[in-house]
């Protein structure tokens, strides 16, 4: 049987979610050829207007390409395999490019290349959604709005059609739900990165835990997911209900209000799947 390399897109946290990562050519097919670090043809250049752009080649048809990037603080931000990419880094910053050329006998790494990208892409941030998440650079936090601190509906919601009913906001100022407490809050900015704290307060003995890491915001799609272990910020004793707490649906963004919702499992729970939401406000 023929193996078939796949490479495999992971969350990134760098702009486009953009290295589209696709089932490449079966490695037994290419060439047998020899390949060295000093034979490698491809190229890695900066767009000429805007130096945020990143224009990638494998000039090498018998190999398949793999590009990885890095930041100065040695956090991999992305990859692709595509042979022709062109790939944007919003933030000012050095940054490491890797490039594996895979062949049928295995794979040669070239010499990393560095790129110095000298300032923000303001542009890139235009969509008015990432000022209502973030304030920018600047930063922003979020707590539970216990007006209507979280309710359930169905899958689509809030779409027009289909599964969209809701439970919102019927459950709003009962303690049964979820007590009004300080549950913890959730940080976003744009500050050289894409920054997220999370602090949780447990539910038995009010202790605090707090996690720092990076953030996708997929503005198209309406999802936020969390890097590095980082969980959405949620109050009530729902943690079992859900297993995923970080690829989140984004409901309902302004500048005042957020909603996010995660998936209960009806394996877990036997109640049936549906979202749950809850609802956020700007602290204080």
């Amino acid at each position: 049987m023929k193996r078939i390399l796949y490479i495999v897109l992971t969350a990134v946290t760098i702009s486009s979610f953009l290295f589209s990562c696709e089932p490449v050519e079966d490695r037994e097919s290419l060439p047998a050829i020899t390949v060295t670090p000093e034979t490698l043809k491809y190229s890695i250049t900066q767009d000429a207007v805007n130096k945020n752009v990143l224009i990638l080649k494998s000039e090498d048809p018998t190999v398949i390409p793999y590009w990885k990037f890095v930041d100065a603080s040695g956090n991999e931000l992305g990859h692709s395999n595509k042979s022709d990419d062109r790939v944007t880094l919003p933030f000012a910053g050095k940054y490491n490019v890797y490039f594996t050329a895979y062949t049928r006998g295995g794979s040669v790494d070239a010499v990393p290349t560095v790129v110095d990208v000298p300032e923000n892409d303001d542009t890139y941030f235009s969509d008015p959604k990432w000022e209502m998440l973030t304030n920018g650079v600047a930063g922003k936090t979020w707590v539970l709005d216990f007006v209507d601190p979280v309710g359930w509906a169905g899958l689509d919601y809030p779409s027009t059609s289909g599964d969209n009913w809701s439970w919102l906001p019927d459950y709003a100022s009962n303690s049964w739900v979820m007590p009004n407490k300080n549950w913890g809050e959730m940080y976003f900015d744009l500050n050289g990165n894409y920054n997220t704290t999370v602090t949780q307060t447990a539910i038995a003995n009010n202790n605090q835990t707090t996690k720092k890491n990076t953030y996708k915001f997929d503005i198209a799609n309406n999802r936020i997911i969390f890097n590095g272990g980082v969980e959405m910020l949620y109050g009530g004793d729902y943690y079992l209900d859900c297993n995923n707490w970080y690829n989140v649906k984004v409901v309902e963004l302004t500048a005042t209000s957020l909603r996010l919702a995660v998936i209960r499992d009806k394996s877990r729970t036997g109640e049936g799947v549906c979202l749950i939401v809850f609802h956020y406000k700007p602290k204080s």
